[in-house]
């Protein structure tokens, strides 16, 4: 039994969508913010010094201090704090070491388990960085690969509970790239 075109578009309109946006993830209005995290969860520079400023960095870190620690590719989740958004996920992604040491693998673990965590708790839409293509010194083209290759991913095996994505980022080059990589990978 084949579907028809309209079935097909309604479908389409019932998913989640996917968007970059040139905003801070600071101030995002969004169910939960991603934050690019340390395995230690302790405060850092860049997306992440940000959001500790901006949540409040005592009461965040001690948050943080509470659970401990998270493996590179995986995520654990805060409350926001200070922010709009309800929740933080602190998504810690891997420091490139030249893309023999799974960190491809990892990238997108660090986004999957982000997107569960918010399905998990009840989160309608989800912002995030580009996680590890700044310090952590991910390529780029790679680092957005893996990024929408889970977001759609998790869409299409979770239609029902998959949150709306924002990707918050504020260089124009770099948002030009998400944007091109999103049209192809979505054969747009």
């Amino acid at each position: 039994m084949t579907k028809t075109e309209q079935e097909i578009k309604k479908e389409r309109k019932a998913m989640s969508t996917i968007g970059i946006r040139k905003i801070s993830i600071t101030e995002l209005d969004t169910d939960a913010v991603v934050n690019a995290a340390n395995e230690v969860l302790q405060a850092g520079g860049g997306v992440c010094g940000a959001i500790f400023r901006a949540a409040g960095h005592r009461r965040l870190q001690a948050a943080c201090d509470r659970i401990g620690h998270c493996a590179t590719g995986s995520a654990v989740i805060t409350p926001g704090f200070g922010l709009k958004a309800k929740y933080i996920i602190h998504a810690v992604g891997p420091v490139w070491r030249g893309g023999r040491h799974g960190e491809p693998a990892q990238l997108y673990g660090a986004y999957y388990r982000s997107l569960e965590l918010a399905a998990e708790n009840g989160c309608r839409s989800i912002g995030f960085p580009l996680i590890s293509a700044g310090i952590f010194g991910y390529p780029l083209q790679g680092a957005w690969e893996q990024a929408l290759r889970a977001c759609l991913d998790f869409r299409e095996k979770h239609p029902d509970t998959a949150p709306d994505v924002v990707f918050a980022v504020l260089d124009d080059g770099i948002i030009a790239a998400g944007r091109q990589t999103l049209a192809a990978m979505e054969g747009r």
